[in-house]
């Protein structure tokens, strides 16, 4: 994707995040532990503010929730700040130097990234509330892409994940997109639409469901998805 494609959609899933939020915040969101509707909009709220000082003032620092209000109003404009902030800072050449945590360093980093990280937590809430809001296929696809080239690797860095020994390869029902993920000829293969290859690889799906369809040696292709290969 184009970076100013991922700016106009990064604004469009920070609205639709925001939309949510005249529902129950104290709904359980399902995949995040023990968290309500609430602590994932100051998750995203603080990640946003943590964003703008990386592009503003070139340090990874500042994520803070201290300053999240308690009371829901409160809340809710808080976060619709924080999004505008994080919408401002990032309305400069994609090609400026920003503090990352992986290369490049750059704004159009945290363009991808944020745009990622919103879509899944958009998600997030609207399953909360018992809603279907489908992904943008695009968003979904650039996702799993995201998930291989940036943040399995930042995890293996960490030493929460070790580096695959084999190849598994995901392919897109959708369309005639797929990916292969570790060293060598596939040993299997996983095949799914975007949607639901993007909501397995980030814990919301079972990596063994009637949406997905699994050819080859399925033990073996699981064993490259071992391990978490997102934060």
């Amino acid at each position: 994707m184009d970076y100013a494609d991922y700016l106009v959609e990064l604004r469009r899933e920070l609205d639709d995040f925001g939309a949510l939020l005249d529902g129950d915040l104290s709904a359980p969101v399902e995949h995040c532990g023990n968290w309500k509707l609430a602590d994932l909009v100051v998750h995203m709220a603080a990640g946003n503010y943590w964003v703008v000082t990386a592009v503003r003032e070139r340090r990874g620092d500042n994520y803070d929730e201290s300053d999240a209000p308690g009371d829901p109003d409160a809340l809710r404009a808080w976060y619709a700040d924080s999004a505008d902030d994080l919408v401002e800072a990032l309305s400069v050449d994609p090609a400026t130097e920003a503090w990352t945590f992986v290369p490049p360093h750059t704004v159009g980093f945290w363009r991808r990234r944020r745009t990622q990280e919103t879509l899944v937590h958009r998600w997030d809430a609207a399953n909360a509330l018992g809603l279907q809001q489908p992904l943008n296929a695009e968003l979904a696809a650039d996702g799993v892409a995201e998930v291989f080239d940036t943040m399995a690797r930042r995890m293996i860095a960490r030493g929460a994940a070790t580096p695959p020994d084999r190849a598994l390869r995901l392919t897109a029902t959708d369309s005639a997109r797929s990916w292969t993920y570790g060293p060598g000829e596939p040993v299997a293969e996983v095949a799914g639409t975007t949607e639901e290859l993007l909501l397995m690889l980030w814990g919301r799906r079972p990596r063994e469901s009637d949406a997905l369809t699994w050819a080859g040696d399925r033990a073996a292709g699981l064993g490259v998805l071992a391990g978490p290969l997102v934060p």
